[in-house]
């Protein structure tokens, strides 16, 4: 009887530890419906909970650019203390800026200041860091996939293209023929293209003289636009100017015209305002650029970031930072040491 009895107090002890077991699991587990509402909120990727210091991740599309530097440089200035910016150079590679970003995400980083390479091609970085909750300034270069950043902030790069086709009517007023080398993967180049070719448009168009006679896929790096600008003036000897989506990409044009001998005879046109290209301006080397103001997007981009992150209204989802004219009459309105 005594046996019975003990192994009765046995299997009651046993049970009663495995439901208090259960119970503490059922407890501490976070429910479906939480993690669901975080996964799955399209307006933000990121929690406002989190106390700082902060860790941002700055994913440009290379840092074999001055533009791209300078922005690192002013975003750093405005951080508060003890936060930290770290950064991840793809080298105009997407798979490689897609695991860049996800890297950041491991890192723990808090907001994701990203310009795309590839304006299609990033969604998977995009992804990654909204599963990690992670917020999202898309800045410089718009992505495809606009619902999934919390916001946007980029040049007026419609009216850079714009501008520089206004000054090559200017600078053209019987009509030119036009090599234009863009960069086709990003949405910024290619509404600098657009802004171009519909200035042209507005001029006259081929009505007026105004023939694109090549256009090529440039990179947006000097070097990697020096051999397609060369392989357009051997096939155009009678070019009379080039547009290029960016400065970089315009000093290669530049580089091409020196090795043939023919600066000056054929005008360069790019966007940026860079430092660089006012310089080539000032020396008879390009003729206008589409400014824009990297200062603006780092400074704007860093503030938008801090609002996020205290849960601020940051106002429309898409705002633009102005850009304008500089050519050979106004450039020492605005120095060649530095940016504007």
């Amino acid at each position: 009887m005594k046996k019975l009895l003990a192994l009765v107090l046995a299997v009651l002890m046993v049970i009663t530890v495995f439901a208090g077991c259960a119970a503490k699991e059922e407890s501490s587990a976070p429910s479906n419906d939480q993690s669901s509402s975080v996964a799955g909120d399209s307006s933000s990727g990121g929690s406002t909970n989190k106390e700082g210091p902060y860790k941002f991740g700055y994913s440009p599309p290379t840092m074999n650019n001055p533009f791209f530097i300078y922005i690192e440089d002013t975003m750093k200035s405005k951080l508060h203390e003890g936060d930290e910016l770290i950064t991840s150079d793809p080298q105009q590679d997407t798979s490689k800026q897609v695991s860049g970003i996800e890297d950041m995400c491991m890192a723990g980083i808090d907001v994701l200041l990203v310009c795309p390479f590839d304006s299609a091609g990033i969604r998977p970085g995009l992804d990654a860091a909204k599963k990690a909750g992670v917020f999202i300034v898309n800045f410089d270069t718009d992505v495809i996939d606009t619902d999934m950043v919390d916001v946007i902030l980029v040049s007026d790069n419609v009216n850079a293209g714009y501008v520089m086709g206004e000054q090559v009517a200017k600078d053209f007023p019987n009509g030119a023929k036009i090599a234009i080398l863009n960069s086709p993967v990003g949405e910024a180049t290619n509404n600098r293209e657009k802004g171009f070719r519909q200035a042209l448009e507005d001029a006259g168009g081929e009505g007026a003289g105004y023939t694109v006679v090549a256009t090529q896929d440039g990179k947006g790096e000097t070097q990697s636009a020096l051999a397609p600008a060369e392989n357009i003036l051997q096939a155009h000897p009678d070019l009379d100017c080039f547009f290029a989506i960016n400065d970089p990409s315009a000093m290669g044009c530049v580089a091409a015209l020196e090795a043939a001998k023919k600066v000056g005879q054929i005008k360069v046109y790019g966007v940026d305002g860079a430092p660089e290209g006012k310089k080539a301006m000032k020396e008879g080397k390009m003729h206008g650029s589409g400014a824009q103001s990297p200062k603006g997007l780092a400074e704007g981009s860093i503030e938008l970031a801090y609002k996020l992150l205290a849960g601020e209204d940051v106002g429309e989802h898409k705002q633009l930072v102005p850009t304008f004219n500089i050519n050979p009459e106004n450039v020492d309105d605005f120095g060649v040491d530095s940016w504007q």
